[in-house]
């Protein structure tokens, strides 16, 4: 059997209505798993597990509509998945927000605090939720979906930045912390991918003209580009990957 089979793996991901999330919960269903669709609007989840559920051709994706910015609804994220699936294999966290594109000085402490809570602290309390059943049953993978926004500085997104370096430093802590439990907990830091979330930066003429002038292969990524990744990670192939940050970028960072 192939190292990348998600034959009876469950998966959740935030975010998953869209963009990057959409594309890793149609690779993993693709590759056989039962996933979770997660974002704030229901309407959009019921659309992308249909839109998945009519590829795959049986029903192997369910919505379930909650917000990041809210510790309940993702507690009753957590427990209508295990209700629907029976367990959760794999937490994808993925859904971000980043309300401001500027100068530290001139971010508003309120939006600081939103890009703290829901890009930090709401992958923290997911992760604390999946892993007790993980750790009893000595088997679990986390991916958190980071940026090379981690690993660089930005004039325009400190606190993005900011956040996404901490999510870096959470999946080392899981690693590190439980990895004698065979959980495997690692980031994914994309670079600048076209999707909604980040096109206010591959529309703007001046910034992708920089990003492409230092990316070797002349180009901006697609969503599909890192599914792939999170599919490794999530699947037998990744069994022996942990604490890691795996760079997806066309070699932006490189140069």
């Amino acid at each position: 059997m192939s190292l990348f089979n998600l034959n009876n793996k469950s998966i959740l991901i935030t975010g998953s209505s869209r963009g990057i999330g959409k594309s890793i919960a149609t690779q993993c269903a693709l590759h056989g798993a039962n996933v979770i669709i997660s974002s704030r609007k229901l309407n959009a989840c019921e659309a992308t597990a249909d839109e998945i559920n009519t590829l795959v051709g049986s029903e192997v994706a369910f919505p379930i509509a909650a917000s990041i910015s809210d510790e309940n609804q993702l507690k009753d994220l957590v427990t209508l998945t295990r209700e629907k699936l029976g367990k959760i294999d794999t937490l994808v966290c993925n859904a971000a927000t980043n309300p401001f594109m500027g100068s530290m000085l001139d971010m508003p402490n309120d939006k600081f605090d939103k890009v703290m809570n829901n890009n930090i602290k709401s992958n923290q309390i997911l992760c604390n939720l999946v892993l007790p059943e993980m750790i009893e049953r000595e088997d679990g993978s986390i991916i958190i979906i980071s940026s090379i926004a981690a690993i660089k500085g930005s004039p325009i997104l400190g606190a993005y930045n900011i956040s996404k370096a901490a999510d870096v430093m959470i999946v080392k802590n899981i690693a590190t912390e439980f990895g004698h439990k065979n959980i495997r907990a690692n980031s994914i830091a994309p670079g600048l991918i076209k999707t909604d979330f980040a096109k206010a930066l591959w529309e703007n003429q001046d910034i992708l003209k920089t990003v492409l002038s230092s990316t070797p292969m002349r180009r901006i990524g697609e969503p599909d580009e890192i599914s792939g990744v999170a599919v490794m990670l999530a699947s037998e192939a990744g069994n022996y990957i942990n604490g890691q940050t795996i760079v997806v970028d066309g070699g932006t960072t490189i140069s």
